[in-house]
């Protein structure tokens, strides 16, 4: 999921909604560091399995550029916010309160 860094995600009742789940959390460290290959952190939603949903919030969608995760900690990625909405998995659904 991806919204501004100056929003909230709205995961207790949007996204749980979207995803039809009755109750949601995050995942362990260890455990996203062994699922993803990434660090804690610093997870991109770049080359994740194309069956996971990326949720990415409109106002994310709309900017010319985008920094997220690189992967670890310390790297980033400038992306167009129209090119993450075209990365495998990713749907473009309000989630920011």
């Amino acid at each position: 999921m991806i919204v501004l860094a100056s929003d909230r995600a709205d995961v207790n009742r949007t996204v749980k909604k979207h995803l039809g789940a009755s109750k949601l959390s995050f995942a362990r460290t260890e455990d996203t560091e062994v699922l993803t290959g990434m660090t804690s952190g610093g997870v991109t939603p770049v080359g994740l399995p194309a069956d996971w949903p990326v949720l990415i919030d409109p106002a994310v969608a709309a900017l010319d550029d985008v920094l997220i995760g690189g992967g670890v900690r310390t790297s980033k990625i400038l992306v167009p916010g129209h090119e993450l909405a075209e990365l495998a998995g990713a749907e473009v659904v309000p989630v920011a309160l």
